[in-house]
């Protein structure tokens, strides 16, 4: 009787939520309340995520995190070209593209509350017609400006939705990364920043302590806690008290990582760019010969020679030159700091120039910024180190309060993440261009999609000084498997790790 019982409540259930599917004893429903055969799996991280909605998210480990909790439209190949994720589409004219939703896509799984029990249903047209309406609404999110083309959304049918453009825009597929929300948890404005609701692989239980995640397959429980200090976080790995470690640490404790017998070490080559962000409205950086002097007063590779990671390289511009927009390799700022001195006096500057670095409390990072320090000195530049934590840090900088700062551009795909970054209408919260920069010359270059006129552009007036691109690393028990660092640091293996008892 008690079989009987469960069958026919799961067809009711089937039947309720319209699902094409019917199959009861495999729903995620079923999946999320069921015990994994493998033992929960432990992820430190270095920074916890800020916000898990997708409109909103800017920072790494929410962007990384969301990858994995909602389905987007499109994804990116090997090659950095758009490729169809939960869609595929065609361009009728040129200020139009119609996206046809894959029968495979993935369910809404919505977690039982005190007042409803979990459910699921399938992604539709008009869950990504509301989630892209609301985006273009938003006011204050830093995606929106990116959208400021889209002229309308229709929905044909429930697997069929059609983009309509202001002017032709042959790159738009590209920029349809936001995750998908649910049409009517949209409508009613709710909270997906601390309660996000979505399609992915994995969905968030709770966040009050860590982050604690299941995925809806297998049942596979994963938990995500935040440790910010690197020699703690690598000593809960050797003594296993968490399984997995990636990125933030100093090459000599990946080494040492390395020759210890009970673990397994990563590593690849890196693509997501670090830099020495501008505050370009502060008096004396404004002006190009001082932005030059700072370029020329950096050892760029001597500090990869013996601070970074395996496979770091040197970096010119946001995009690698890998990348098919990118396809040329941009002339280093060579160290020079005689050079460099002798700029900043043509720039009228008394020395030493006097400037505020700020970062965040990551060890490496303020190795790093001591480098840089100690390097600047020879140049004329007396350096000050302000190290905050990361989430005053970040807000600090969203805010231009700055002089200077050191952060990474993580997982960047599209060109347009130049017309973020540096457009003078991109200034936070519409975009990204923290540093306020103000060129009309490349405001009218970023119109023409000409990127390696931009990128040249861009490398001679310096809104930032390039620095490199990271090496990648991940760190984990023997009895971890299916996980792999990806060289933009995403944590997309979680969707397939695995373990078994130690």
């Amino acid at each position: 009787m008690l079989f009987i019982y469960r069958l026919l409540s799961g067809l009711l259930l089937c039947f309720m939520l319209t699902l094409t599917a019917c199959k009861p004893t495999s729903s995620p429903s079923d999946s999320i309340n069921k015990a994994s055969s493998s033992p929960e799996i432990v992820f430190a991280i270095s920074q916890a995520p800020l916000n898990l909605d997708p409109r909103y998210a800017t920072d790494a480990a929410s962007e990384r995190l969301n990858r994995l909790i909602y389905q987007s439209l499109v994804d990116f190949d090997a090659h950095t070209k758009p490729q169809a994720s939960v869609a595929s589409w065609q361009q009728l004219s040129p200020l139009s593209y119609r996206f046809t939703l894959s029968e495979q896509r993935r369910l809404f799984y919505y977690p039982a509350s005190a007042e409803h029990k979990a459910k699921a249903r399938k992604l539709t047209a008009y869950d990504v017609k509301a989630t892209y309406d609301s985006i273009t609404a938003l006011s204050d999110s830093p995606h929106s400006a990116e959208f400021s083309n889209l002229k309308n959304i229709v929905v044909a049918n429930e697997r069929t939705v059609l983009f309509y453009l202001n002017a032709p825009d042959r790159h738009f597929p590209a920029k349809l990364l936001l995750g998908i929300l649910p049409a009517e948890l949209v409508e009613s404005q709710h909270d997906f920043a601390r309660l996000p609701v979505g399609s992915g692989p994995l969905v968030l239980l709770d966040s009050q302590n860590k982050w604690r995640l299941q995925r809806l397959d297998d049942g596979q429980l994963i938990s995500l806690i935040e440790v910010k200090d690197p020699t703690v976080r690598m000593l809960k790995l050797l003594h296993a008290e968490v399984d997995l470690i990636q990125g933030d640490l100093p090459p000599e404790s990946v080494r040492y990582l390395q020759a210890k017998p009970g673990l397994t070490v990563k590593t690849a080559v890196g693509v997501n760019f670090s830099y020495l962000g501008l505050n370009t409205q502060d008096p004396q950086l404004k002006k190009l010969k001082v932005r030059q002097a700072l370029a020329h007063a950096i050892d760029r590779q001597a500090i990869i020679d013996k601070a970074m990671l395996q496979h770091s390289r040197l970096g010119g511009a946001i995009l690698p030159p890998e990348h098919y927009a990118q396809q040329q390799i941009l002339p280093a700022y060579a160290y020079d700091p005689a050079l460099a001195k002798r700029l900043l006096q043509e720039a009228g500057v008394s020395l030493p120039l006097k400037l505020v670095y700020k970062t965040s409390t990551d060890a490496q990072r303020l190795r790093l910024a001591t480098i840089m320090q100690a390097q600047m000195r020879l140049a004329g530049i007396d350096l000050e180190i302000r190290s905050l934590d990361w989430a005053t840090f970040f807000a600090e900088i969203k805010q231009g309060n700055f002089q200077l700062y050191g952060l990474t551009w993580v997982g960047v795909k599209t060109p347009e993440i130049y017309a973020q970054a540096f457009a003078s209408d991109s200034v936070p919260p519409k975009g990204f261009n923290r540093g306020r920069y103000q060129d009309a010359e490349l405001d009218r270059l970023l119109s023409t999609d000409d990127w390696q006129a931009v990128t040249q552009r861009v490398h001679q007036q310096l809104p930032y000084i390039p620095l490199w691109y990271e090496g990648q690393f991940a760190a984990m028990q023997k009895g971890i498997q299916n996980y792999s660092p990806k060289a933009d640091g995403n944590w997309d293996d979680l969707a397939t790790i695995s373990a078994y008892a130690h």
